[in-house]
């Protein structure tokens, strides 16, 4: 890999941890940076979901003052993230790439709309304990994470706004976690049995957990209304690419 590339990496890196642990939206600038630089849409994939760990490592140490009081919830999310991680890992190892590319766009708009529309569906200050239903949402959206990634936090963030009627920063900081644990577990799945390019991980990886630590000092600190609708409109813009390239 030259010189250039490896740059590439890091800086594609860096915003994608920004995108990742402020929106959700890492995939959006790591995933096409690894297809530039020579790699194929599987190991794309897969060395994308290893290099991703870092982000949340990072997003993680950065979100400390937000996750305070939260352990309960990160434990009662922990398993349900752990199996559809590792469930979303074994289903890309074993079948079609394309299996959730029409129904991506769908489910990362509609999770867009509620990020969106948060103050209408919840009061900000009405805070929840996890529920079964939640901790279901949060199997099915870590398969989806495990297997194709791209907008995953986005609806993590989407549901944990919703069901726990908790702050943005607080909901951010527990899809950090969340999704960092889901994507962990199918990152080790891909160690073991996939195709990971590691000279490829090494730069993104670089840039992932710098800008993973940098992102909720920018969420702790912007306003909340404005940086929702960033989110949500980033997220509706995502939706829209994803639907041209399956439907188009």
């Amino acid at each position: 890999m030259s010189g250039v590339e490896l740059l590439l990496l890091v800086c594609a890196g860096l915003v994608a941890g920004l995108a990742g642990s402020i929106a959700g939206l890492a995939s959006l600038a790591s995933y096409p940076a690894l297809l530039t630089v020579g790699l194929g849409p599987v190991s794309a994939n897969v060395t994308n979901t290893v290099a991703l760990v870092f982000v949340s490592l990072g997003s993680t140490l950065g979100s400390r003052p937000e996750l305070r009081g939260q352990a309960p919830r990160v434990r009662e999310f922990a398993i349900a993230a752990m199996l559809g991680g590792g469930v979303g890992a074994g289903l890309l190892l074993l079948t079609p790439p394309d299996t959730f590319e029409r129904i991506a766009p769908w489910l990362i708009g509609a999770s867009s709309l509620t990020i969106l529309m948060r103050q209408r569906l919840r009061p900000p200050d009405a805070r929840h304990d996890a529920g079964p239903a939640l901790i279901g949402g949060v199997f099915a959206i870590a398969i989806y994470g495990g297997y194709f990634g791209a907008g995953a936090g986005v609806m993590v963030l989407a549901l944990m706004l919703a069901g726990t009627g908790d702050t943005l920063a607080r909901s951010n900081a527990l899809k950090n976690v969340v999704l960092g644990i889901a994507n962990a577990v199918a990152a080790l799945a891909f160690v073991m049995l996939g195709d990971v390019h590691w000279d490829a991980v090494a730069p993104l990886a670089v840039g992932l957990f710098a800008g993973g630590r940098l992102g909720p000092i920018v969420v702790r600190h912007a306003n909340a209304g404005v940086l929702r609708a960033v989110i949500g409109l980033a997220g509706l813009a995502l939706a829209v690419k994803l639907g041209g390239d399956a439907y188009g």
